[in-house]
């Protein structure tokens, strides 16, 4: 019992796993898929390097323009510095200041020539932009990014103002930031000491293009995903529309199966589909065969239970009703020996019945053996000469070849399949005559045929023999001797074996019957 609680408690594997089998096969399918394509879309986390590369990019390209330009303004007088000044402003879109070394502001490009890029004011822009704004601040929240400062044009026009320049002049190297504009694309800002003179230059760039770079990758992936998330949603409930509508059918019929309120429940066997689904599908509508098959041949054997325990019980109870009312000791002598009669066969068919109904659960039990048949019959015929139960007939025992005659299943059982044949051919028999056992194997089969010289088996009849309670014997015996279940119970024996049972007639052509027992040989593992 310990054992058996155990075993009840022990984990399934969706248990081990966290998993809930009480989820629909339909949400578990979607779910599998869906987390596939989560993970997919996680990418989009990752393209925060790809800006952090491109930053890191511009931030080496600024610190090489504003060293490039410092060289090209040392030396030069003044005017020439505000020409390049203006030029390069304008040719490379950069907005140029040049401090002197007391910090006040001596040139910007933007007020030396038009002004080669403008920050964008976010209410003029689209709505969609601000879409995309709030996807960027979405993203850094998830990212756990640093918040960046807004970039603002100072009032002051000194370069006290701007920390890079001090920072710069301060270490004497090149300093580099960035700052958000208005519409959320960074400005860049490179500071530089230019010569020896204490000036420093402020070089600052407006980078949207990151932005739109970063953004469209950011979108190129999202429509990816969200095109694949959607085949695949519809794929996911094709699939699960698949496997989850039949499968519900084959419950719905299943159910009216297990309820019985309709004999004729037929359960879809599904037969254009070659897949597991199908499979089950035809699995379980033979099941559902084989159950009714099963439930009709109880509800058959019952009713044929009854019908043979009520003949012997009416006859018990004739004879003793009238036993009170019978004064002569002849008359109640033989009412004795009535009951007595009826009290037996009463207990003869019970002992055959409950034979009958258990020998199916039994023998799916059962480990097969191997068994020699030839051995078998001999020590059979044997003892049944040595009990005398073969009354004046004869039995013969003739073996076809030397082939091995060993077969796979349980001794006893198939003892009690040629002990049932045997008594049929003695009870047919006419007295003295021979019986004929023939072994023999025939490929992979071993065959064994018992024969009588009896009146044999009509065509049409061959296979009613093979029904519990057939009461077709002979005239001669000796009322309730059998139960009718003797040929049933072999036939049940021999197809638990895998084998067959058929009645033919004499293979010499001569009268009387021929009953032929078909088991496959052992084979050696």
């Amino acid at each position: 019992m310990v054992e058996k609680l155990t075993e009840r408690r022990k984990p399934t594997l969706g248990t081990r796993l966290g998993l809930s089998w009480r989820v629909s096969l339909t949400a578990r399918i979607l779910a599998v898929n869906i987390i596939a394509l989560a993970l997919l879309a996680g990418s989009l986390f990752y393209i925060d390097s790809y800006r952090r590369e491109l930053l890191a990019e511009r931030y080496r390209l600024a610190v090489a323009e504003a060293e490039i330009t410092a060289d090209a303004l040392t030396g030069e007088p003044s005017e020439r510095r505000r020409e390049l000044i203006a030029r390069i402003g304008s040719s490379q879109a950069l907005r140029l200041r040049l401090f002197d070394s007391g910090g006040v502001l001596l040139a910007d490009s933007f007020e030396l020539a038009p002004p080669s890029y403008r920050l964008i004011d976010p209410a003029t822009e689209p709505w969609y932009q601000d879409a995309a704004r709030a996807l960027d601040r979405g993203m850094d929240f998830l990212l756990g990014a640093p918040p960046i400062p807004d970039y603002r044009d100072p009032a002051d026009s000194t370069a006290a103002a701007w920390p890079e320049v001090t920072a710069a002049l301060a270490s004497g190297e090149t300093v580099v930031d960035h700052k958000s504009a208005p519409d959320r694309t960074p400005v860049i800002i490179a500071a530089t000491p230019v010569g020896d003179e204490g000036m420093a230059l402020l070089v600052t760039r407006n980078a949207r293009d990151i932005t739109e770079n970063v953004r469209m990758a950011r979108q190129t992936l999202a429509i990816i995903v969200g095109g694949a998330l959607g085949v695949s949603i519809l794929l996911s409930l094709f699939l699960a529309r698949t496997i989850v509508e039949p499968l519900r059918k084959l419950v719905r019929a299943a159910v009216r199966v297990r309820l019985g309120r309709d004999r004729s429940v037929v359960v879809p066997r599904l037969p254009d589909r070659r897949d597991e689904i199908g499979l089950l599908a035809r699995a379980i509508s033979d099941m559902s065969g084989a159950l009714r098959q099963r439930i009709d041949a109880v509800e058959s054997f019952a009713a044929d239970v009854a019908h043979e325990l009520k003949n012997p019980l009416t006859s018990l109870r004739s004879a003793l009703d009238s036993l009170d009312r019978v004064e002569r000791p002849d008359l109640r002598h033989q009412l004795i020996s009535i009951a007595q009669d009826d009290v037996r066969r009463i207990d003869f068919l019970v002992t055959e019945i409950a034979d009958a109904s258990r020998i199916d659960a039994e023998l799916s039990r059962t480990v097969f053996e191997p068994v020699n048949m030839a051995q078998m019959v001999h020590a059979l015929v044997a003892e049944r000469d040595q009990r005398g139960v073969n009354g004046s007939c004869n039995i013969t025992i003739i073996r076809d070849g030397n082939t091995d005659l060993t077969v796979a299943g349980d001794a006893p059982r198939l003892e009690r399949v040629l002990q049932n044949l045997l008594d049929n051919a003695v009870s047919f028999s006419p007295e003295n005559e021979t019986i004929e056992i023939v072994l023999g194997r025939r490929d992979d089969r071993v065959k064994i045929s018992v024969s009588d010289h009896g009146p044999g088996i009509p065509e049409d009849a061959r296979e009613n023999i093979f029904e519990r309670f057939h009461s077709l014997r002979p005239s001669r015996e000796e009322f309730g001797k059998h139960s009718g279940l003797g040929l049933a119970i072999a036939r049940t024996i021999v197809e638990a074996h895998f084998g067959r049972l058929v009645a033919t007639a004499r293979a010499d052509g001569t009268q009387g019957a021929r009953f032929e027992l078909s088991l496959p040989a052992w084979r050696p593992s």
